[in-house]
């Protein structure tokens, strides 16, 4: 990039912070919550109007529209050498049930602003730039999670996504065609010459520390456990203690040695129960039965291994000791990433030109850019949110926090795809 073209980018280069906020207040109109948020869930009739708004904007931008057999909306803004391999900006607009107006959303239609922003000032790019909705982000509705950039990144198969059901048995392959937006293209096949994905950081640290950008270096890989203890149903109080195979009991140490196990993997590793049962779930029988979810996280891949290492011994022991059953079933897993580190100076070298405070941090939850990290060098960009408040109705940023993000993300975009005039 010629020195005039830095000058260009560097000093006189912003989004439209009012035209982005607007856009993100408009597309919450669509499946709105019952508490100031959001229900879109995939491939319902809100998604389809969401979509139908997004087409819309993006052709009013001049942007042309291709769609995969996934649902995937790549909406391309033409560079100077249209052979080139294009910068991908990316994110989803599918929500939560009970969801923000903003995760996913943002990066979407931060994606989409960087265009009108690049058309705004008359700047061309050598390469193509594509905004992309990725479909079935959130998992909510047809599990699991980051579905179609698993397609994609050839992680999952079209066969295996297409059968996924939700809770009333529609298959996600069905719903995609009732919705009118399953595309011709095969998934998987276009070239990605990076990608950035803008999102919410959905944790603290960054309003805890008083900071505008997160510069993300990695994502945590995860290993969801899924544990059944098997025990004795038993009445409470005729059942002398010395006798009862108690699987709540099992289940009560096993939760603690989840919480043990994090802590002596410090720092940078995260381990939780958020899901239990017991049955029969009585309040004067002894469980017989527990089920329950471990969540180990971490973004070191020694660590991961052997969170679950510890835990699968420790609680065979436990169960052992009680006289329980055990069985421990992997339902969850992918291994921790890192971003591509040219990406990510690219990104921080974006904040400390435009003044914006920032810090590294590493991403606590899973997004389709740790699938395309596997196909494409990618990075993520995050803002803060109030008091790390996110998957909730409540999720809130502020104008400010979404322009600065969303600024990074237009002079990265701008470095990688090169301004030529």
């Amino acid at each position: 990039m010629s020195d005039e073209s830095a000058a260009i980018s560097a000093a006189n280069m912003t989004v439209d912070g009012d035209r982005l906020w607007d856009s993100l207040m408009q597309m919450a109109k669509i499946g709105p919550g019952i508490a100031g948020g959001n229900n879109r869930q995939t491939l319902t009739d809100a998604d389809a109007d969401g979509r139908r708004l997004f087409q819309s904007w993006c052709q009013d931008a001049g942007m042309s529209m291709a769609v995969d057999r996934m649902g995937n909306m790549f909406m391309r803004h033409e560079g100077a050498e249209p052979d080139l391999d294009p910068v991908y900006i990316g994110s989803h607009l599918d929500t939560q049930p009970t969801g923000g107006k903003y995760d996913g959303v943002l990066g979407v239609l931060a994606g989409l602003e960087v265009v009108r922003a690049v058309r705004d000032m008359g700047v061309t790019t050598r390469r193509p730039i594509v905004v992309t909705n990725w479909t079935n982000e959130e998992g909510t509705r047809f599990a699991p999670a980051m579905l179609a950039s698993g397609v994609f990144a050839g992680v999952l198969t079209e066969n295996y996504a297409n059968s996924r059901e939700d809770a009333d048995g529609r298959r996600f392959g069905d719903e995609l065609d009732r919705i009118g937006w399953r595309g011709d293209e095969p998934p998987g096949e276009r070239k990605i010459h990076a990608m950035f994905e803008y999102h919410i950081e959905q944790g603290p640290i960054l309003e805890a520390e008083g900071r505008q950008i997160g510069v993300v270096t990695h994502g945590q890989g995860l290993w969801w456990l899924q544990v059944t203890l098997t025990g004795k149903d038993a009445h409470t109080g005729s059942t002398p203690m010395q006798m009862r195979v108690n699987a709540g009991l099992g289940m009560a140490r096993i939760i603690e040695a989840v919480h043990r196990i994090a802590m002596d993997h410090q720092p940078n590793a995260v381990g939780a129960v958020g899901q239990a049962n017991v049955y029969p779930n009585s309040r004067n029988v002894i469980p017989g039965k527990a089920v329950f979810t471990i969540d180990f996280r971490s973004p070191e891949l020694e660590k991961l291994t052997s969170m679950r290492s510890r835990l699968e011994q420790e609680a065979a022991e436990i169960a052992e000791e009680l006289g329980l059953g055990i069985h421990i079933e992997p339902v969850g897993h992918f291994d921790p990433v890192t971003f591509d580190g040219g990406l990510v100076e690219t990104v921080r070298a974006a904040a400390e030109r435009l003044g914006y405070s920032h810090m590294d941090i590493v991403s606590g939850a899973g997004h389709d850019a740790c699938w395309i990290a596997k196909v494409a060098p990618t990075v993520m960009i995050m803002c803060p949110c109030v008091d790390g408040l996110s998957h909730n109705e409540a999720e809130e940023i502020s104008p400010a926090w979404a322009k600065a993000g969303a600024d990074v993300l237009l002079h990265a975009v701008l470095d990688t795809a090169e301004v030529v005039r």
